[in-house]
């Protein structure tokens, strides 16, 4: 078969030019100071990974791991590949990195052949990294996975290899879904770690084969896990100069009929239509059309990598949003607590009381009425009363206990990130400043810690 010419890859991703490594490198510096000076510390004061870990659904959408080390912080954007098997995604990997015919290339068939997770990222030299070696390093951003168990550590693996396109980005290769096998026999939660992977993901490219459109409960439960991440999300379809214009157009209209029901959006998804492989296109198939579609998608991508930095500081700022409602609303439960309690009151009974009905004591609506927040980042209710059930009310000190002459209060370094330190670090970048670190302080930005406690 005739190779394809790849020049509008480099082209289209900017591969050729160089980037200001010193630039990134010192406001992520900076990103990573933030964070663990003025949003860690109410984190662990408040135990918000714990609101995570018992009740996942308690925030939508991504947010930081259980564990929130720098390699999260400090991770290149990563690329997900989703869909049925044998639709062409690991193809796609190694169409898209030049990897056809060498010594390294993610294994393709015609029968279901990717039964691992497999991670393409960057590094000094080809090699394979085991799932238990990712996990057991804390400078990626790999080590929540433990928790997944060893039978899916198995599962797991690794490939570092020079390449100018993963200095930038990171490839998630997944097992193909396939319909007709119970979620048992993978021997690990399936769903679960596409979920992880989700959360975490910068693009999600959903693959499609025009010949494999049935739609069953593992697909369907994929697009459930999808829900809230439209915007990430790109359809493609696949292999499409396998067929005629005619056939093309009707597997279109199909594949829009099976995903409908699955995909509650107002706004159709977009869907791209073309042959991800090394190969040339078959001959009498609309090439310019395929050409054009695969330099969209490629265009997505480059958008995902030059905003990098953008998204990542927006991240970690919704992020502290949450760790800082997080720390009112427990505040907030420990204030209602102490004030209902009587010398004659039984503890235990007085905060079922108040956790099985929060709103008798207006407890999210005080928060709404007192902190500008928006009743749509609130998390569950239920959520509480299992991250209470675990951890006792009488752990958690009132926000207004939480000062320290040195290290000033809580509420107000979290307070400053989010409104003053994260906004100027986001138009420092936009508008090509270098990120001072020198004026930086452990407690903010030039700032002395504040004391309410103080004349």
């Amino acid at each position: 078969s005739v190779l394809r010419d790849r020049s509008h890859i480099d082209e289209t991703l900017r591969l050729a030019t160089e980037e200001k490594a010193g630039d990134y490198a010192a406001a992520l510096e900076r990103l990573r100071k933030i964070y663990h000076t003025s949003i860690r510390p109410m984190e662990q004061a408040y135990k918000y990974n714990e609101l995570r870990q018992h009740e996942i659904s308690a925030y939508p959408g991504r947010t930081l791991g259980d564990s929130s080390t720098d390699g999260e912080i400090t991770s290149k954007p990563m690329v997900l590949f989703l869909g049925p098997w044998s639709v062409g995604k690991s193809s796609m990997i190694n169409y898209l990195l030049g990897m056809n015919d060498s010594p390294y290339q993610l294994y393709t068939g015609a029968e279901p052949t990717t039964s691992e997770f497999t991670v393409i990222m960057h590094g000094e030299k080809i090699r394979s990294v085991e799932g238990i070696v990712m996990a057991a390093d804390s400078s990626r951003s790999f080590s929540p996975l433990e928790k997944f168990g060893q039978t899916f550590l198995e599962k797991l693996i690794g490939i570092e290899m020079p390449h100018k396109l993963l200095e930038r980005v990171t490839f998630v290769d997944t097992p193909g879904i396939i319909e007709n096998r119970k979620q048992q026999e993978r021997g690990y939660p399936f769903n679960d770690v596409c979920q992880w992977f989700i959360d975490r993901a910068d693009l999600i490219f959903v693959v499609f084969d025009p010949t494999k459109l049935d739609v069953g409960l593992e697909l369907e439960m994929l697009f459930r896990q999808l829900k809230g991440r439209e915007s990430q999300i790109r359809i493609i379809l696949n292999k499409a100069d396998n067929l005629a214009t005619q056939d093309l157009m009707r597997v279109y209209g199909a594949l829009f009929w099976s995903l409908a029901p699955l995909i509650n959006v107002t706004e159709p998804p977009r869907v791209y239509v073309s042959s991800f492989w090394p190969y040339d296109y078959a001959p009498d198939t609309s090439r310019e059309l395929f050409k054009r579609e695969e330099i969209s998608l490629l265009e997505d991508l480059n958008q995902v990598i030059e905003n990098r930095m953008e998204n990542k500081i927006a991240f970690i700022r919704q992020h502290g949003i949450r760790v800082r409602i997080h720390g009112l609303l427990v505040d907030r439960y420990v204030q209602t607590f102490k004030e209902k309690m009587s010398y004659f009151s039984d503890p235990e009974l007085v905060f079922k009381e108040i956790v099985d009905d929060p709103d008798k004591f207006y407890i999210f609506k005080s928060i709404l009425a007192k902190t500008n927040v928006s009743k749509f980042d609130l998390p569950n209710r239920d959520a509480y009363r299992d991250f209470f059930g675990v951890n006792p009310i009488t752990n958690f000190k009132p926000l207004t206990a939480q000062c320290s002459y040195m290290g000033g209060c809580l509420l107000e370094k979290i307070e400053r990130a989010i409104t003053n330190e994260l906004p100027a670090l986001l138009s420092s970048i936009n508008s090509g400043k270098q990120p001072g670190l020198s004026s930086c302080e452990a407690t903010g930005c030039g700032e002395k810690p504040k004391n309410r406690y103080r004349k």
